[in-house]
């Protein structure tokens, strides 16, 4: 089996090649807040876990150690919305699965060096997710 799966129709290919790895809808809304609130943070921030990988949260508090992550439903594989697509499940499954495992992996490595790690679902409404943020950031 090649290891790229062949897409269904152009539109699921526009749209696969339309997704970022960096500056998703949801985290420049939430940074875009954030900012307006004073907040001053940095984004895709490299913090190295180990001698070889380094994890980069999407909002990084450096001096507070607060790392925080605006997680896709779909890429991430949210308990609520996301799902194995039916298409070229044996090319999404072990993808999907290897993400959340990577996610597990970043947030122990982050809480292992000191980090507090915050995990946003793209889904959870604007002012909620600005009140986890700053509830965290507080230490509350």
């Amino acid at each position: 089996m090649n290891d790229y799966p062949h897409p269904m129709s152009p539109a699921v290919t526009a749209s696969m090649k339309g997704n970022r790895r960096t500056d998703t809808k949801p985290e420049v809304r939430l940074r875009s807040a954030l900012h307006r609130l004073g907040y001053r943070f940095r984004k895709d921030y490299p913090v190295k876990v180990s001698e070889k990988r380094a994890c980069r949260p999407d909002i990084a508090f450096t001096k507070r150690k607060l790392a925080i992550f605006i997680d896709g439903c779909f890429w991430h594989l949210c308990p609520d919305h996301g799902r194995i697509p039916a298409n070229n499940k044996e090319y999404w499954e072990p993808k999907l699965t290897r993400n959340k495992r990577r996610d597990d992996d970043d947030t122990r490595s982050l809480s292992g060096i000191g980090w507090k790690v915050v995990r946003i679902w793209e889904h959870i409404p604007l002012p909620e997710a600005l009140s986890i943020v700053r509830r965290e950031h507080a230490g509350v």
